[in-house]
């Protein structure tokens, strides 16, 4: 079955991986100091002497780009894998109040820390996927225990759940950063609207693990899912339980969007916007959404942040408006067109 229109998803993953790459490019090379094609691919391979590219491209906009790629790709996927657990195109890890419980934790930890969040002490940047993966389990483990109507998961509750605990975090941060200082509460906010502004190799050090450890783990499950499309007793009558594999899908996602709130912030819609394209793409099949949802995000957090970073240059603003702005349309009329 898989094999019928595998032409079609590769020419799809060709196209997405040509505009990836061209985005990649435009984003190292334009800005408010523009370097040529030639500067740009001299620069990244070590071979430019001039000291102004180098530290412009390896030191600011390499590692912002890497992040925002990572920020993408894990935020893609997990949306494609909450809507396969939950059955629910409208579930995101922004609507389900993972976002949120990762940011309340991280804010939490920039409250006591006193908001090292710039890169410059390792501990503070080591700990903080720790922390969002934390606040991030509670707020999903919270959804999930709470969704459960006669022995079996209640997809809509588990939506209206999710929307309910995010507003009430959301506050619960809020609050919290009313009690900062002010530059804490300057840092705060600026991450919490989704900020790749500190981007650093640091970041991406303690980001990429999370990725190597459980990306894999998502895409090995891909059969899973699809499994988890059928009814339940259907299921269930195949010795599978149920319980268990979405606990485990649960935790791997919850795992990946903290590791993605803790570097990029609270990055909405991603994950609600781009397995809907990947399934009009790429059809139903979980083996070819996962790839193309991380190429996708990918694509859509580095166009974003493309056009936050040049459109007021040199002022910039945050890469979650950007994408907020398409977002929230696209959510309201799914809204209006999901199917019970």
């Amino acid at each position: 079955m898989l094999k019928q229109g595998e032409g079609r998803y590769w020419a799809v993953m060709l196209v997405m991986g040509g505009l990836v790459s061209a985005f990649c490019y435009a984003s190292l090379s334009y800005g408010i100091i523009e370097l040529s094609f030639a500067d740009t691919v001299l620069t990244l391979l070590g071979l430019h002497s001039t000291g102004e590219h180098d530290v412009l491209i390896q030191q600011f906009r390499l590692p912002r780009l890497i992040i925002a790629g990572l920020a993408g790709a894990g935020l893609g996927v997990a949306g494609a894998v909450l809507q396969g657990i939950s059955r629910n195109g409208l579930a995101d890890p922004g609507i389900l109040g993972i976002n949120a419980g990762a940011g309340l934790a991280i804010v939490l930890f920039i409250f006591f820390y006193h908001g090292q969040m710039s890169g410059s002490d390792g501990l503070a940047v080591l700990l903080m996927p720790f922390f969002g993966l934390a606040g991030g389990l509670a707020a999903a483990l919270f959804v999930y225990l709470f969704s459960w109507n006669n022995g079996r998961l209640d997809h809509q509750r588990f939506l209206l759940n999710g929307i309910a605990l995010a507003s009430g975090l959301s506050a619960l941060t809020l609050y919290i950063m009313l009690k900062m200082n002010p530059a804490d509460f300057l840092t705060a906010t600026v991450w919490s609207m989704g900020s790749l502004l500190n981007a650093n190799w640091q970041y991406i050090i303690v980001t990429l693990p999370w990725f190597l450890l459980l990306f894999p783990v998502l895409l090995h499950k891909a059969d899973m899912l699809d499994l988890l499309q059928l009814e339940e007793i259907s299921v269930r009558s195949l010795g599978i339980s149920v319980e268990r594999e979405q606990t485990l899908l649960l935790v791997c996602t919850t795992g990946l969007v903290s590791a993605c709130v803790s570097v990029a912030g609270s990055i909405a819609f991603v994950g609600l916007i781009v397995p809907h394209l990947a399934r009009r793409l790429a059809g139903i099949h979980y083996s070819r959404i996962i790839p193309l949802c991380a190429l996708l995000g990918m694509l859509l957090v580095i166009m974003a942040d493309f056009i936050a970073k040049n459109l007021f240059a040199p002022a910039e603003i945050a890469v979650g408006i950007i994408i907020s702005l398409v977002g929230a349309p696209y959510f309201i009329y799914l809204l209006f067109t999901q199917k019970n």
